[in-house]
């Protein structure tokens, strides 16, 4: 369908380029630093994709929202219930996925698209009315712990909606999505590190020394 063409236009768009820092960006970068070809390279950094803390982001997301869906048992969401459901989450030693962010310490600019374009396609979907409740419900009650740096919804919170509301309930199969966007936003830092002759990478160690000293021994 169109929808379905727009919603994955907007997926690789936004999943296409990230800072370095991440796990399957910056593996690319260091073998590629090595001057590796790009095959070679972006393998290296889907070897980190594979990783479930790295490339299960959204479908740990969505695992999560469709467990509090059957706990509302056709029930329409609302803000009480789903703040009593993320308090009885954090309560058991859990988090909730799709909320905070490494870096970011404000709502994901991504996300905000994905609700833009939620709000206009999908809006009486039940999966986004109950994304639309989490989005006002859990930033301030993770504010409330005093322990969460950002408390707002990154992109990965709201992606699988998207995806399941047009039919794609494949989940394993929203990694490979991410992975072809995520490798053109890889290999145009792969070009821009040749184009400027960067140097290859090297990171830093420290002997047991330092450690031992850190930790005060």
């Amino acid at each position: 369908s169109e929808g379905f063409k727009e919603a994955t236009r907007l997926y690789l768009m936004l999943h296409a380029d990230h800072e370095g820092g991440n796990v399957s960006a910056h593996t690319t970068q260091l073998v590629g630093s090595a001057l590796s070809d790009p095959y070679y390279s972006w393998a290296a950094g889907l070897c980190g994709l594979a990783g479930p803390l790295h490339g299960l982001a959204n479908q740990e997301s969505l695992g999560w929202l469709k467990e509090v869906m059957a706990e509302l048992n056709g029930k329409e969401p609302t803000k009480e219930f789903v703040v009593d459901y993320v308090q009885k989450t954090l309560k058991s030693g859990k988090v909730v996925p799709g909320f905070g962010h490494a870096v970011l310490r404000q709502p994901d600019p991504r996300y905000m698209l994905e609700r833009e374009f939620a709000l206009k396609h999908c809006k009486d979907d039940p999966l986004f009315k109950l994304v639309d409740c989490v989005f006002q419900a859990v930033p301030p009650t993770l504010e409330k712990t005093g322990k969460v740096k950002n408390p707002y919804p990154n992109v990965d919170a709201h992606s699988g909606q998207l995806m399941y509301f047009y039919n794609l309930k494949q989940e394993n199969y929203y990694t490979v999505v991410f992975a072809v966007s995520r490798s053109m936003g890889v290999m145009a830092q792969y070009i821009w590190s040749r184009a400027l002759g960067l140097p290859i990478e090297r990171p830093k160690s420290i002997g047991l020394d330092v450690l031992a000293k850190a930790a005060g021994l």
